[in-house]
């Protein structure tokens, strides 16, 4: 059931696991709580972060730093989500997320907790529908819909729609196999019809996850230059539809797809000494949500902070609890 972006080559992310379940008990002390987002008892609704939210965006954005696109206003769009919640952009508009953005990411444990005070949330395309979408927007949310863009997933409904001479190896996650990316022809129209979807439950934005396949035992001679031209593509297919996207991990190729990408999702950074590698988004008014899974809040905040990203501790499984910094 998990569905992870994979920073390190297989075997190291699997000892990541193994070492994340030997410490889980005693990493997270007294904010360890599965029974609400932030650990607060089950009936309260959990607090904002401060410092995440401006006064006057209605979005719970920040302004956007000189020389950064602002956020554009919404237009209705009849027919996708209830009269009177946020829909999507006009067309050739799209969100743009800015540095700092306090956010939620959940793609497990269930029903997505809705009691998260930020003004971001990132959930499964597949597993929520655009009743869930429109209930965040009505709370002035904005929704980024997580798919897996790099790897094929025997657990997905469309699984039957991808030819087997797309697979390739094993992800190391069960029921994955990496994409033969190299199949542009293929995969695009596919992949297009998974925007498709995020688009039609009213999503503001796109988290493509499995997108460095390129350096992964993929099971096909794939080339930097391949993973560019098809992140690329994906970039396309999003902002056609008026959606934004995100840069997920693909660290060496940052200072490339920059320009393509409306924002970078990253996992454990800091526990690899990487987080200077993505700061450029956040230079170019961009934001950047990052995760540490192993890592306590008070051994990665202070220098994520100074970056200016949006950072907070999460559980490998990426359920509901969360420990912002």
């Amino acid at each position: 059931m998990n569905r992870r972006t994979r920073l390190l080559p297989t075997a190291l992310a699997l000892a990541t696991a193994t070492a994340l379940l030997a410490t889980s008990c005693s990493s997270s002390g007294s904010e360890d709580d599965d029974n609400s987002a932030d650990g607060s008892p089950p009936a309260a609704t959990a607090p904002g972060t401060p410092g995440t939210t401006t006064p006057g965006t209605p979005d719970g954005s920040t302004p956007a730093t000189p020389g950064s696109p602002s956020a554009p206003a919404t237009s209705p769009d009849p027919g996708t989500t209830p009269p009177g919640t946020a829909t999507q952009p006009p067309s050739g508009a799209r969100w743009q997320p800015t540095p700092g953005l306090a956010w939620q990411w959940q793609l497990g444990g269930g029903p997505v907790d809705q009691s998260v005070d930020v003004p971001v949330y990132d959930i499964d395309g597949f597993e929520n529908d655009a009743s869930v979408v429109a209930a965040l927007h009505a709370k002035g949310r904005k929704v980024i819909c997580y798919i897996n863009a790099g790897s094929w997933e025997n657990f997905r409904p469309d699984s039957a729609t991808f030819a087997k001479t797309l697979q390739g190896s094993d992800t190391g996650w069960k029921g994955e196999k990496w994409f033969d990316i190299r199949k542009l022809d293929e995969l695009k129209p596919l992949m297009a019809t998974r925007f498709d979807m995020c688009r039609s439950k009213g999503f503001d934005a796109i988290e493509p996850d499995t997108i460095e396949a390129y350096n992964q035992n993929s099971g096909f001679p794939l080339t930097p230059d391949d993973q560019l031209k098809y992140n690329r593509m994906l970039a396309q297919l999003a902002h056609e539809r008026g959606l934004a996207i995100g840069l997920k991990n693909d660290l060496d190729q940052i200072p490339a797809l920059l320009p393509d990408f409306d924002f970078a999702v990253n996992e454990e950074c800091s526990q690899f000494d990487e987080c200077d590698r993505v700061a450029p988004f956040v230079k170019a008014g961009k934001a950047v949500f990052h995760v540490e899974y192993k890592l306590d809040t008070d051994q990665f905040c202070t220098k994520a902070k100074s970056l200016g990203f949006s950072s907070m501790q999460k559980k490998l499984d990426l359920n509901a609890w969360r420990k912002p910094c």
